[in-house]
């Protein structure tokens, strides 16, 4: 396993984060559209990528198959994160258990020794 704190996995998180934002969208919307229309309407006497756009969709198949591994590799270093705080929660939940049970043998002794301070008072007189 490599350490959590790595550039790899930082990296990853960074652009998973980028990649599954609004702004992503809307910037990657744009480069779409302003491609679409400089190729159709505004370029289209430069042929290097004329209608259906074959060039457009190899791009957008390497973005994706590129997106894919990243955004995987972000979802399990949130898991590891998350198996690390269920660890944690765990722990801290199994301590207080136990401070818990202590606490209760500490009130039913207490409770003990009222029961024999009233019996006592009742036997004097």
């Amino acid at each position: 396993m490599k350490n959590i704190l790595s550039l790899e996995p930082r990296m990853a998180d960074r652009i998973a984060a980028f990649g599954g934002s609004w702004a992503f969208i809307f910037l990657f919307f744009g480069i779409l559209m302003a491609w679409i229309v400089l190729k159709a309407w505004g370029l289209g006497k430069i042929a290097y990528d004329p209608y259906p756009f074959i060039l457009l969709n190899l791009i957008l198949s390497c973005l994706a198959a590129i997106q894919v591994p990243i955004i995987m590799m972000s979802q399990n270093r949130q898991e590891e994160k998350d198996r690390l705080n269920a660890k944690k929660d765990y722990l801290i939940n199994q301590k207080a258990e136990i401070e818990i049970r202590a606490l209760r043998y500490k009130v039913d002794q207490i409770q003990g020794q009222i029961q024999e301070l009233i019996s006592l008072s009742k036997k004097t007189p």
